[in-house]
């Protein structure tokens, strides 16, 4: 009778300690997720700053669930991994799991996916919104990013008829067409953002001008709420976000005692919010599946790699119920002639800066520690248009032009 217990405790045992192993692969509170086959041929991993609360990381996380299926490749992933030291050692962690490459989604794990990098030599690594790949001649250290600013531009566009509508049923004058923008911080990639956005309905409402205003946190539901909040206070009659949680977008669907501010989003999608009208996002499958065919068929990965429209790297999210058919062609029309090359985001001759066009720049394209601006940026391309060329020198934005209809307040 004693060995049957013994046996059966130590049965117990067993499936509680597989019970735990389990967990420690798909619960987040272990800050891990696994998945895809254990057999295969190449294993990556993922670090990202937040979990899938954030929009953001969520954005990242689908992505590489859809890698794990297409590519048939196994996924770790470990969340909520700060920008310090905390991301080199999950790095190396992550090496010790058997990843044969490692991508960190967030712009201040840079430096330490590089510290990996030279530590690992036989592992590539790969990092978003990242500035150093192309000069940092690491032959195992990558950045990827995507020319988003024309999805944000396309969802502007969709704003700027919005606006119109309601100027047209006079719910607004034409001088009282301002939008709100939460941002997260003052950098080049929200600038860039923001702007081309703006940029966006503009190109539809003439009149239309905006505040930013900063929560200084890539996520933090309650300050993006409040900030959203504080725009609707200050007249702005359309909002939309460069930040991570879904505070905005519930701040416009309560707002005016239920009856809403009418709201673009970044990442994710709320169809079911009368207030919604459309989003925008980059799209990670295309970056991560070019990465796994190079390492297969034993080629080079891209130092410094830029999705685009053409690439499905950039997507609109879908509409909400009120934008209505019209609007949707229209988009679809400029959506056409940005494949095309006849229509640039950032063209100079559809915006100021100081009252004067824009006719040269010089941009911090080559990072150094002093942020020195070291490369031309205004091109004429051969359409005869000539236009800020945002992406082109390296794929992380560097459009930090503050231009005429714009305000920015630091919170």
């Amino acid at each position: 009778m004693k060995k049957k217990i013994v046996a059966l405790v130590l049965v117990l045992a067993l499936a509680a300690s597989l019970a735990i192993g389990l967990a420690a692969c798909n619960d987040p509170d272990n800050s891990q997720l696994v998945f895809g086959p254990e057999d295969a041929d190449i294993t990556f991993g993922m670090i990202c700053l937040h979990d899938e609360n954030s929009t953001y990381d969520a954005n990242f996380i689908n992505a590489a669930r859809e890698l794990a299926a297409s590519k048939n490749v196994r996924v770790i992933i470990k969340t909520g991994i700060p920008e310090s030291d905390a991301c080199y050692n999950a790095a190396a962690d992550l090496v010790d799991q058997g990843c044969d490459v490692i991508f960190a989604d967030s712009f201040g794990h840079e430096t330490y996916i590089m510290q990996a990098a030279r530590e690992f030599p036989d592992v590539e690594f790969a990092h978003a919104t990242g500035t150093y790949a192309h000069t940092e001649n690491l032959s195992n250290f990558h950045n990827g990013f995507a020319t988003i600013y024309e999805g944000r531009y396309l969802a502007g566009v969709v704003a700027g008829y919005e606006l119109n509508e309601m100027i047209a049923n006079g719910e607004i004058t034409a001088d009282q067409a301002k939008m709100g923008y939460v941002g997260a911080f003052p950098y080049a990639e929200v600038v860039s953002g923001y702007t081309s956005f703006y940029l966006g309905a503009k190109s539809v409402c003439p009149s239309v001008t905006m505040e930013v205003r900063y929560t200084g946190s890539w996520y933090d539901e309650t300050a993006e709420r409040s900030t959203a909040e504080a725009l609707i206070e200050a007249d702005c009659v359309l909002i939309s976000q460069h930040a991570d949680s879904s505070g905005a977008p519930t701040a416009c669907e309560e707002a005016n005692g239920g009856a809403g501010v009418p709201n673009v989003t970044y990442n994710v999608a709320f169809p079911g919010n009368s207030t919604y009208l459309v989003g925008s996002r980059i799209n990670w499958t295309p970056y991560f599946e070019y990465i796994i065919d190079q390492m297969r068929a034993g080629e080079e990965i891209d130092a410094d790699w830029t999705g685009d429209l053409s690439t499905s790297s950039v997507l609109l999210l879908e509409y909400g119920a009120g934008v209505s058919a019209e609007v949707k062609t229209a988009v679809e029309a400029v959506l056409a002639e940005l494949e095309a090359g006849t229509r640039k985001v950032f063209d100079v001759s559809t915006f100021t800066v100081g009252g004067e066009t824009l006719s040269t720049y010089m941009a911090d394209v080559n990072t150094d520690a002093n942020f020195t601006k070291d490369t031309q940026v205004i091109m004429t391309d051969d359409n005869g248009i000539t236009y800020f060329a945002e992406s082109y020198f390296r794929s992380a934005p560097y459009f930090d032009v503050r231009i005429d209809g714009i305000t920015e307040i630091n919170n």
